[in-house]
């Protein structure tokens, strides 16, 4: 390759200039970019440069990728004795793991350009946009800082900085124009891109469970019964307004869902298959009675504007009993119209997720298999777009 076809160009025996190498791969969709970048050191180089990049992004680019990508679990901070400061986090690895559940296979993102040491994924936008907490590299002092990069174009900003507390205890929320949500049982930070966070209280009854964040609104569960028996109920919170006094949550009722919240055991929220759509998911209760059987896991959609639930989909009796025989307790991910389900990885749910998969039309339910190692037990995850976009 001619050395003035560009500065810091890879170097290799193809004998092709780089526009034309440029030209080739331009052509493949994303799914086989990521897989030619695993090929070499070459490869990577040149579908990770610049170059390529910027060819990409004004010519015509692929249409993104849908993907379900695993995080870390939650990891816990000790106190040192005497300073009582927080040590960090174990080293986590540079590989965000992802399942393309069109081909059925495990693509690995590298997240080896960001200059931050244990990386923990939280989130992600519909823009090919991933959030992820990560220590400062040269700092003596334990500071975590809130990053957005997309791994496709290796570019990255850091968020304006939050204590450490908000990365100990807050679920980062991220909606489809890259707005972010910090959320925790006691108070919220929201970011439109401004470099700075607007902090408002939080009035909610309780821990809010799966939170989400679409169409200027939150929306989170919270368990309002007693020690004996859950009673959940939907809130809300609107973020159209700029003054954080007008940010509080609002329960939901309404006489027409009638007892959509009591048939359900552990219920979830998760993004629908758009931003007037929401989902929940749950364990099926044979009656309403203290110690009722569960039958299987339901889906219900609700529809924002309308406020209408409707059934999404049925986990299969068969597939429900394996599921249940080996976890009481599971985890419920993802978003559109792909939910995972994740029990305790113990016998035969070792290294599986169960999947819900709408499309055209269909409800289809399907095991994943081969999910990388999680230490506690439970894999958690999260939907990627993997597009090439810049940063906002």
């Amino acid at each position: 390759m001619d050395a003035a076809a560009g500065e810091g160009a890879p170097t290799s025996l193809i004998c092709l200039p780089l526009d034309s190498l440029l030209q080739i791969f331009s052509s493949l969709p994303i799914r086989q970019i990521i897989v030619c970048r695993s090929v070499s050191k070459f490869f990577y180089q040149l579908l990770s440069s610049p170059a390529f990049v910027h060819h990409l992004l004004i010519t015509s680019p692929s249409p993104p990728l849908r993907l379900i990508a695993m995080r870390p679990p939650h990891y816990h901070h000790h106190h040192r004795n005497a300073s009582r400061s927080f040590s960090p986090p174990p080293q986590s690895s540079s590989v965000l793991h992802a399942f393309d559940s069109d081909e059925n296979k495990w693509l690995e993102l590298s997240l080896e350009f960001l200059p931050f040491r244990s990386l923990h994924p939280v989130a992600s936008s519909s823009r090919g946009l991933v959030y992820l907490w990560g220590d400062s590299v040269g700092s003596s002092n334990f500071s975590r800082s809130l990053v957005a990069c997309n791994p496709l174009t290796r570019q990255f900003k850091v968020l304006p900085h939050l204590g450490s507390a908000w990365s100990r205890h807050g679920s980062v929320l991220v909606d489809s124009e890259n707005r972010v949500m910090v959320l925790t049982e006691l108070a919220a930070l929201y970011y439109t891109g401004s470099n700075q966070w607007l902090k408002f209280s939080s009035n909610l009854p309780s821990k809010p469970r799966s939170p989400v964040l679409m169409s200027d609104s939150a929306y989170a569960l919270c368990d309002m019964g007693s020690p004996w028996r859950s009673q959940w109920k939907l809130f809300s919170c609107s973020l159209k307004s700029s003054r954080s006094s007008t940010h509080r949550w609002t329960r939901l009722e309404m006489e027409k869902w009638g007892d959509v919240f009591d048939i359900l055991k552990r219920p979830r929220l998760v993004k629908g298959g758009s931003e007037d759509q929401l989902l929940m998911a749950g364990v099926l209760k044979s009656s309403f009675s203290l110690n009722a059987s569960c039958t299987t896991i339901l889906i219900l959609r609700l529809d924002v504007k309308t406020w209408d639930w409707e059934e999404a989909g049925q986990m299969p009796v068969e597939m429900f009993r394996r599921f249940l025989e080996e976890s009481s307790k599971f985890k419920v991910f993802g978003g559109g119209n792909r939910v995972c389900f994740s029990g305790k990885r113990a016998g035969r749910l070792a290294g599986r997720l169960a999947m819900w998969d709408y499309s055209d039309g269909n409800s289809e339910w399907r095991w994943i298999d081969r999910v990388p190692a999680i230490r506690d037990g439970f894999s958690r995850g999260f939907v990627v777009d993997a597009v090439l976009t810049d940063l906002p």
